[in-house]
C-alpha cells in the first residue's frame, strides 16, 4: 500500500508532520481529518533519486494550489465596521458552539461559511487564518479594533487564561444585548422631539416664504400705509428676512452641525459639549443615568470575567462614551494604583450620586464590587426605561404648544388686519 507525506494543523493550530498509509490521496486526507487534523499538504513518499524532485514538485504544486489568491480587484469606500447586533449575534453563535463541544477553529469555519454580512466574513476568515498559523484567539481578533475593541478582546483573553472562553462570550452576547437596548431606548426618546421640531420649522418656513407675502400684498392694496399691528409687523418683517438671506440662514445652520461635529472631535471641546449635556433639561438626567449604568456594566463584566482592576478601569474609561466620566474613572484608576479606595475619587468628580458611591463602597468592603457593580448596572437600566417613558410623556404636551405657538403666533398675526378690514367694510355699509 502506498505511503503518504504529509503536514497539518490541528486543533490549536500547532504544525504536525508524519508518514501513514493509504490508498490514495484522498483516503489519506479522509484518515487525517478523522484523527482531528486539517491537512495542508498530503504527497505520496517516494523512495530516492530523481523521484524526489517529482515528489518536492507535487508539494510546491499542493502548497500553490492550497495558498489563497490575492485579490487583485480595486475597491473604492468600502466598509470597515459592522453594525453592534451584527457582532452581538456572531457572539452569541460563537458561544453556543464552544459550548456544545465543537473547537474553535471549527466554529469559525463554520460560523464564516453562513456569516451574510461581507465585513465580519471576511474578517472572520482572517481570525481562522491567525489561530490555525498558531496565534491565540485574542491576539487573532487584536489585529481588527474595528470590528473588536479593546473591551471584547481583553475579555477574549481573560476568557482563554481562565479556560472559560465560552463563559466569557455568553457574558459578552449579554453585555452587547443590554447595552445596545439601552442604547435603542435613548435613541427613541430623542427621535420624537426631532420629529417634532423638524415638522414645525418646515411648517413656519412654508408659512414664511409662502403665505405670509400674498397676506402682505393683500394688506398693501386695502390698508394702503395704515399701520398694521405690532405683531403683524414682526412676522412681516420676519419674512422679508427669510427671503432675503435664506442662503445664508441654511448657511448658519450647516456651520453650526460642522462646529457641533468638529468640536465634538477636539478633547477640550467634547469635554464642554458632554458636561451640557450632563446638565440639559429634561435629557441631562436620562444621560447621566445612561453614563453611569455604562460605567458599571463595563467595568462589572470586566472584572467578573477575570481582567485584573487597573486594565479594566483603561478599557471602562476608553469606552465610557463621555469624557466627564472617562476623567471620573482616570482619577479612580490612579487611586487603586496607589493602593486606595475607589469611593473617594467617584465621590469628588460629583457625577455619581450617593446611592452608587454607597453600593461601591459596600462592594468594595465586602469584596464582592463585580456583582454589586452589575447590580447598579441593573438598577441604572430600569432607571433609563423610567427616564424615557417620563421624557416621552411630558415632551408630547411640550412639543404640541410650541408648535400651536408658532403657527398660531403666525395665523392671529395675519387675520388681525383682515378682522380691521373686514370691520372697516361693515361701517361703509
Amino acid at each position: 500500500m502506498p505511503r503518504y507525506n504529509y503536514v497539518a494543523l490541528d486543533t490549536r493550530g500547532q504544525e504536525s508532520t508524519g508518514l501513514l498509509e493509504a490508498a490514495s490521496t484522498n483516503d489519506a486526507i479522509g484518515q487525517l481529518r478523522q484523527a482531528g487534523y486539517f491537512p495542508t499538504s498530503v504527497y505520496e513518499e517516494t523512495k530516492s533519486g530523481p523521484d524526489g524532485q517529482v515528489a518536492r514538485r507535487r508539494e510546491a504544486k499542493m502548497a500553490k494550489m492550497t495558498k489563497p489568491r490575492a485579490k487583485t480587484n480595486i475597491v473604492l469606500f468600502q466598509r470597515k465596521k459592522i453594525k453592534p447586533k451584527i457582532l452581538m449575534i456572531f457572539t452569541r453563535q460563537l458561544a453556543t458552539l464552544i459550548d456544545a463541544g465543537l473547537p474553535l477553529l471549527r466554529s469559525l469555519n463554520v460560523l464564516a461559511k453562513q456569516e451574510r454580512d461581507s465585513v465580519l466574513r471576511n474578517t472572520i476568515n482572517k481570525v481562522a487564518d491567525g489561530v490555525q498559523g498558531g496565534s491565540t484567539f485574542s491576539e487573532a481578533l487584536a489585529l481588527h479594533p474595528r470590528i473588536f475593541n479593546d473591551l471584547y478582546v481583553n475579555m477574549v483573553k481573560a476568557g482563554e487564561i481562565g479556560g472559560v472562553l465560552e463563559l466569557v462570550l455568553n457574558r459578552l452576547a449579554e453585555f452587547q444585548e443590554k447595552a445596545a437596548k439601552i442604547k435603542n431606548k435613548v435613541a427613541a426618546a430623542m427621535v420624537y422631539p426631532v420629529i417634532v421640531i423638524t415638522l414645525a420649522l418646515t411648517i413656519m418656513a412654508f408659512l414664511l416664504v409662502f403665505i405670509v407675502p400674498k397676506f402682505e400684498a393683500v394688506f398693501h392694496d386695502l390698508l394702503g400705509d395704515k399701520p398694521l399691528p405690532a405683531i403683524t409687523m414682526f412676522v412681516i418683517n420676519v419674512s422679508r428676512l427669510v427671503q432675503a438671506h435664506w442662503l445664508v440662514l441654511i448657511g448658519v445652520i450647516v456651520a453650526i452641525v460642522f462646529g457641533y461635529r468638529f468640536a465634538n472631535r477636539t478633547k477640550p471641546g467634547k469635554s464642554v459639549i458632554d458636561r451640557v449635556k450632563l446638565h440639559l433639561p429634561l435629557f441631562g438626567d436620562l444621560n447621566r443615568k445612561n453614563a453611569i449604568s455604562r460605567f458599571s456594566r463595563t467595568l462589572g463584566t470586566l472584572v467578573t470575567s477575570g481582567v485584573p482592576i487597573l486594565q479594566a478601569l483603561n478599557i471602562t474609561r476608553e469606552t465610557a462614551g463621555n469624557m466627564v466620566i472617562a476623567r471620573a474613572i482616570s482619577h479612580v484608576h490612579d487611586s487603586v494604583k496607589e493602593g486606595e479606595s475607589i469611593v473617594q475619587p467617584l465621590e469628588a468628580s460629583r457625577v455619581f450620586p450617593p446611592m452608587v458611591i454607597s453600593m461601591v463602597d459596600v462592594g468594595e468592603e465586602t469584596g464582592k464590587l463585580p456583582e454589586m457593580l452589575l447590580k447598579i448596572a441593573d438598577v441604572y437600566d430600569d432607571e433609563v426605561d423610567n427616564s424615557v417613558a417620563g421624557i416621552t410623556a411630558a415632551l408630547e404636551p411640550i412639543m404640541i404648544v410650541c408648535l400651536a405657538l408658532i403657527v398660531g403666533t403666525i395665523v392671529i398675526a395675519l387675520f388681525m388686519p383682515l378682522i380691521a378690514i373686514i370691520q372697516g367694510l361693515q361701517q361703509q355699509t
